[in-house]
């Protein structure tokens, strides 16, 4: 699996048992500023930092928060009725100067932007707008050429007006003008540009070498797209239609791929549905078919790991307990569009790590470990070693606030 990020992969120095491992719960804020966060040590100090919206919260213990953009027209933003200018944010060197910046895909439908670390000279970090339409409620960055630098996976309308309809894709990143405007490369046919299947709000993308080539594929609900050997050229991807979701539900957030189960296949996890119910993982056979474990439901009787909740519109990879097998962390969106909407809106916003355990027989279990009941995911959850413990902590944004779980 070629994954960039490395809170996506991010392994803990030691193991740890599961029953061992308590999180301390750290709130920034409980204004709501963005619907991700993430961290990197932006003034060469030494420790992390975390960023959301547009603010910086300053390690290691996060008390002063410093703004790096000026103040949007929305603001203060109402999390029962409005959104925030932030839908995800990641961070990375893109002009590799050796400080980190700041992306931001905005919104589906609108641009992304890369704030430019000052390197440490304060004031408002420079804004450049890298890409203008980027659709898609779990677009991402990841390295889908194999050079090591991230490109943004994502799909878009290209120009035309988002509600039109759009092609898959990612976009490529120029690394000598990485501030300049990012070179979209479609994998999806012409054909399907209009016919809505790819909106603003399509729900369910994700990427990862599926069929073992060495190769990253491209996901979203219906199936895999693959790539091919000669990138060269833009082309249209062989489509393997595989339904990542139950027939009739609308797709999760991310879809992840990953060996659940170590037979040296790769698998795929992701939710059924972003604001309603549903989480599974699906084992692909030597033959490249699929078999689907549903895990949860809408009830816990119909939940095979024993617990339920809604909503499931972010979800990372992460060695949680430091054992060599990479865990689910994910947990429940709160009022993504409401108190009065969606399945189960005023439930408790938890947040969880499953525990992937193998049988060494071909199969595997999903162990859930509640880490708080009262922060959740956004349209983001961000798994990193925060503190430089050599443990994995939590970071999240989102309607409740900005918080930081450390594991202690």
């Amino acid at each position: 699996m070629r994954l960039l990020l490395p809170t996506l992969l991010a392994l803990a120095a030691g193991v740890s048992s599961a029953a061992d491992l308590k999180f301390k719960k750290i709130t920034l804020t409980n204004e709501f500023v963005a619907e991700g966060a993430h961290f990197a040590d932006f003034d060469h100090d030494g420790d992390n930092d975390v960023c959301a919206g547009r603010f910086i919260w300053q390690g290691p213990d996060f008390k002063e928060r410093i703004s790096f953009a000026p103040k949007f027209e929305k603001e203060p933003y109402d999390p029962a009725k409005g959104y925030s200018d932030f839908f995800l944010t990641y961070t990375y060197d893109f002009n590799g100067d050796g400080w980190h910046d700041i992306l931001a895909f905005s919104w589906p439908g609108k641009e992304t932007w890369v704030f430019e670390n000052p390197q440490g000279k304060g004031g408002d970090w420079p804004r450049h707008t890298i890409f203008d339409i980027t659709d898609n409620e779990s677009p991402t960055l990841g390295d889908m050429n194999g050079d090591g630098r991230p490109e943004l996976i994502c799909h878009t309308s290209n120009g035309t007006q988002p509600s039109k309809g759009g092609r898959l894709g990612y976009a490529e990143i120029d690394w000598k003008n990485p501030f300049g405007k990012a070179r979209f490369r479609p994998i999806t046919p012409v054909s399907e540009e209009n016919d809505k299947k790819y909106f603003r709000y399509t729900h369910g993308y994700g990427f990862g070498d599926v069929n073992g080539d060495g190769r990253a594929d491209i996901l979203d609900k219906e199936g895999w797209r693959e790539q091919p050997a000669d990138m060269s050229q833009d082309s249209d991807w062989k489509f393997h239609p595989n339904l990542f979701t139950k027939e009739g539900m609308r797709g999760g957030s991310f879809i992840l791929v990953y060996d659940v189960n170590g037979d040296g296949i790769n698998d795929v996890i992701t939710g059924y549905d972003a604001h309603g119910y549903g989480l599974g993982w699906f084992e692909q056979k030597k033959d490249g078919s699929f078999v689907r474990h549903d895990l949860m439901g809408a009830t816990v009787e119909d939940s095979k790991v024993g617990v339920k909740f809604s909503q499931l519109h972010a979800m990372q990879l992460a060695d949680m307990n430091g054992d060599g097998v990479l865990d689910l962390v994910t947990g429940k969106r709160r009022w993504a569009h409401g108190p009065l909407k969606d399945d189960e809106p005023m439930a408790a916003p938890v947040l969880y790590w499953f525990e992937i355990k193998r049988d060494g027989k071909g199969g595997a279990e999903f162990i859930p470990h509640l880490i708080d009941d009262a922060s959740g995911v956004g349209t983001e959850i961000t798994p990193g070693d925060v503190n430089k413990d050599g443990r994995l902590d939590v970071v999240v944004g989102n309607k409740m606030g900005v918080f930081v779980l450390l594991q202690e």
